[in-house]
């Protein structure tokens, strides 16, 4: 056994504690919020039984409220005790099928362990046993986040949409604030512009999946945290400034696999050089982004030069094994026959998105959302058979 420095004990003993306070903090997250959830079970039970007027719910709040305080301490308000009744009512179907689905699951793995010979399997440490139990406690409660999440989503009304959120905040693990600053900016709506029904349905039950090109990108894109509201004028260098100094905001908002690469990117072709204002990579695609900022009206010279930028990324950047780059060109307006016509029908790898530096009107966008889908076309009447 090799001889560990004094130094490396003190990381490994560090790293060790660290570690157990974040498993405590994740264990005790989750018990409460559960906790939470049960106590909302008991005061919509004990409502059911007595009287349906709100006046009778109110006053019962509150007298429970002062003995829960007096007994138990803060965490009690009568606000709290009607958030842990909301949650437990929006909550309970999502809660009795997770419930269904891990017995079945169980049951399942207590015959596959009663057909495998004892004496094969190796005693396993007590580090990996702890281990094991907390991921197994911890995967039968449906609840990922902490209170202060639940709280926000048991107040989106709209189901597909408060699911996806949750879906969002658990898988790219958003602190309350970036959940909250996800909504603001309508997320949900931008994402379910640019699909149809079936596939906004998917929004509810999976997130956002990325499987190609068109999936990795928004319009319009909510740039609010770069603050260039507060000025009067801009130029595209104070908006490409703005995003570097703001970089951590700007990846959250381009979404899911995006890493930063460059800025002002240089290439030379036919001794003329060329600047990409900022390059990306998104490891979920494997690809190259590359994205041009532009503060008027999209042109077609600008679709132009970002189809040679992307020609020259995919022939003397990009790998064998990596996908087709990837061009954005973020402009503050777009007229969409110019891009029909500049781009042609067989584009799938320049996009031209336009950019808000201030919250979208979410109802606004949830109209267009409604107005930009297909009219359902009434059904075909069949031959009417002769007599």
């Amino acid at each position: 056994m090799s001889k560990i420095t004094t130094i490396q004990l003190f990381k490994n003993i560090k790293t060790l504690v660290e570690q157990s306070k974040r498993e405590l903090y994740v264990i005790a997250n989750t018990t409460l919020t559960e906790t939470y959830f049960h106590v909302g079970r008991l005061i919509v039970e004990h409502e059911q039984q007595g009287s349906n007027r709100a006046s009778y719910a109110k006053e019962t709040l509150i007298n429970l409220s002062a003995k829960l305080t007096t007994s138990l301490g803060k965490g009690f308000s009568v606000d709290n005790l009607e958030n842990m009744r909301k949650f437990y009512v929006v909550y309970k179907d999502d809660y009795l099928k997770h419930i269904n689905k891990n017995q079945k699951s169980e049951t399942v793995s207590r015959k596959l362990k009663k057909g495998t010979k004892s004496e094969a399997v190796p005693r396993k440490s007590e580090v990996i046993a702890k281990s094991e139990t907390l991921s197994r406690k911890l995967s039968l409660s449906p609840f990922k986040l902490t209170w202060s999440h639940y709280i926000f989503l048991s107040n989106i009304d709209i189901v597909i949409e408060r699911k996806f959120y949750e879906i969002e905040a658990t898988s790219e693990n958003w602190s309350l604030r970036e959940l909250k600053r996800q909504y603001e900016s309508a997320l949900f709506e931008r994402l379910a512009l640019s699909r149809d029904k079936a596939k906004v349905k998917e929004l509810g039950k999976k997130g956002q999946v990325i499987l190609k090109p068109s999936d990795a990108v928004k319009d319009p894109y909510i740039l609010e945290f770069l603050d260039l509201h507060e000025k009067d004028f801009y130029s595209e260098n104070d908006f490409e400034q703005a995003i570097i100094n703001k970089l951590q905001g700007f990846l959250l908002e381009l979404g899911k696999g995006f890493l930063f690469v460059d800025r002002q990117k240089r290439i030379k072709m036919d001794g003329d050089d060329y600047s990409i204002d900022l390059v990306f990579y998104n490891r979920i695609l494997r690809c190259f982004v590359l994205i041009d900022l532009k503060i008027g009206t999209l042109q077609h010279k600008d679709l132009g030069q970002m189809q040679m930028y992307v020609n020259y990324y995919d022939e003397e950047i990009k790998d064998e094994a990596e996908s087709k780059t990837i061009g954005i060109i973020l402009c503050k307006n777009k007229k969409e026959s110019t891009i029909k016509y500049t781009l042609g029908k067989g584009n799938k790898q320049i996009f031209a998105s336009k950019y808000k530096v201030f919250f979208p009107e979410k109802q606004i966008l949830k109209l267009i959302q409604e107005s930009s889908r297909p009219p359902l076309t009434p059904p075909k009447e069949g031959k009417r058979k002769l007599n």
